[in-house]
């Protein structure tokens, strides 16, 4: 899981990357929806991992150990 975390930090990392690309004026409108692209993937990932373990702690059986998904 640490793993996983250090890859949702990297991302977060290049989301502020991107958005600080997308809000300077010298970006040109192909540049900008390139960048927009990158950065709806990259979210959707985030939220895919996000998700994945939020299940895993929610998922618990009676003697309070997660169950795979």
């Amino acid at each position: 899981m640490a793993d996983q975390s250090f890859k949702l930090e990297e991302a977060f990392e290049r989301l502020d990357g991107i958005i600080e690309e997308l809000e300077k004026s010298s970006v040109s409108l192909e540049d900008s929806f390139t960048l927009y692209q990158e950065g709806m993937k990259l979210l959707k990932n985030c939220y895919d991992s996000i998700d994945k373990v939020e299940k895993q702690l929610i998922i618990l059986n009676e003697d309070g150990e997660a169950n795979e998904l």
